[in-house]
């Protein structure tokens, strides 16, 4: 659970160094079917901040943690980048993508905690 929290803590720091907006975290813990312990959700305005908070996001969890995504997947489009750290995942979106695929509502029993944008 340490390992965790500092993984979220470096990933939420990577968003907000990009001026990523709207962070939701989902706990999926004791939820039977989930492919991993904690969604990380957020958006950037246009494909290249998608991409920006992308690389600020492996940057800062490699530096602070050690921790390397087992796979990224959307680099090429920048409408929806997934970034798999096994009990994290993370997914970056534009408004629009975010809006269409609700991922924030897909879990219903998810204790979701939403992170105040800076301003």
């Amino acid at each position: 659970m340490e390992n965790n929290s500092q993984l979220l803590n470096s990933i939420i720091e990577g968003i907000q160094e990009k001026k990523g907006k709207r962070i939701t975290i989902a706990d999926l813990d004791g939820i039977d079917g989930t492919i991993c312990r904690y969604f990380v959700i957020c958006e950037g305005n246009t494909p290249m901040q998608v991409e920006a908070i992308t690389d600020s996001i492996e940057e800062i969890a490699r530096t602070k943690g050690g921790e390397k995504p087992v796979h990224i997947v959307g680099r090429e489009n920048g409408v929806w980048v997934a970034m798999d750290y096994t009990d994290v995942i993370v997914h970056i979106f534009v408004p629009e993508t975010r809006s269409y695929y609700d991922l924030d509502n897909l879990w219903q029993d998810a204790k979701l905690t939403e992170i105040e944008d800076l301003d």
